[in-house]
């Protein structure tokens, strides 16, 4: 059964190239900062700024994406994520040394990502037309998703853990898209916030597909975002 929300959830501030000159709020314990990125707001104070903000392994990977859409969406949400490292560090933006933290499980250079020796934590997340930037002062992860297709909730609930897979079986099937999205996103956020990502396997953990909330994680708040009609979006902060 999905029952309506019991909480209210986080609502992401509309980020506006107005942000990128002052000083943004820092983000508390326990409770990240977010920004909602619209790539058809932002495309076009993004394009002069792509060239000499991004550096080359940005470039490069944003022109080997096939769609435009998912060049400027690359464009806008890495543009996006180094102007405000910037504006929060007091950097400018292209000299903000991102780099890959190793990854937990196999320790190659794909974990969460990082500015060294700099004590903030931040993840980045796009789906089509949207970006979602989450800043934190512990290990963070965040997710953005639109809703999938019955089809494609067919076929990946297997992949999910057993209770989560019986919890969209009783959902109505006009509400298990957006339940399958809300379980997709939970667990995206908490594998980026423990570097490992897809790694690891979606049987293992259960956060649970009810619209009330989010399954308890030890050592995670996990927290569903409100982005807006049409999609679903978590965010997944490590508690001190």
């Amino acid at each position: 059964m999905c029952l309506l929300p019991a909480r209210p959830v986080p609502r992401p501030e509309r980020l506006t190239p107005a942000a990128w000159t002052r000083l943004p709020e820092p983000p508390r314990p326990g409770r990240p900062r977010l920004w909602l990125a619209r790539v058809e707001d932002l495309r076009g104070a993004v394009a002069p700024l792509a060239d000499v903000v991004l550096d080359s392994g940005e470039r490069a990977r944003a022109a080997a994406l096939h769609r435009a859409e998912d060049r400027d969406g690359y464009r806008v949400a890495h543009v996006c994520l180094r102007m405000l490292l910037g504006a929060y560090l007091g950097a400018e933006p292209s000299e903000v040394p991102l780099v890959r933290r190793p990854c937990p499980v196999c320790r190659a250079p794909h974990g969460r990502p990082d500015v060294p020796g700099v004590p903030l934590c931040f993840s980045v997340s796009r789906t089509a037309g949207l970006c979602l930037l989450a800043f934190a002062d512990t290990a963070v992860g965040a997710d953005i998703e639109r809703l999938p297709a019955p089809d494609v909730v067919s076929a990946l609930t297997a992949t999910l853990h057993p209770r989560e897979a019986a919890e969209l079986a009783a959902c109505p099937p006009d509400r298990r898209p957006a339940a399958f999205a809300r379980v997709w996103t939970r667990k995206e956020a908490y594998l980026k916030g423990l570097g490992i990502g897809l790694a690891r396997d979606l049987r293992s953990d259960h956060l649970g597909a009810s619209a009330r909330g989010p399954s308890r994680v030890p050592g995670w708040a996990i927290d569903d975002v409100a982005v807006g009609r049409g999609c679903a979006a978590a965010v997944a902060v490590a508690e001190q």
